[in-house]
């Protein structure tokens, strides 16, 4: 695989899990209201928000990480 083909999937990931993120927070029907006290696409926002923003990150570094590693 390529560098730049890596790089492009790596940031297509971080852009799907920080979208995933903020789709936990629209206010959607569930099944009960989540922590901030409303009804939301996920019943565990914001705490799923904060799990997929967290591993949105760690993409992303390991991204930087190996865009800027010598080969």
């Amino acid at each position: 695989m390529s560098k730049d083909i890596r790089n492009a999937l790596l940031l297509a990931l971080v852009i799907v899990l920080a979208g995933l993120a903020a789709f936990t927070l629209l206010p959607f029907s569930a099944p009960k209201a989540n922590d901030l006290g409303y009804v939301s696409a996920c019943p565990f926002a914001p705490w799923s928000t904060l799990v997929l923003l967290l591993a949105a990150g760690v993409v992303w570094a390991i991204r930087q990480y190996l865009m800027t590693r010598a080969d």
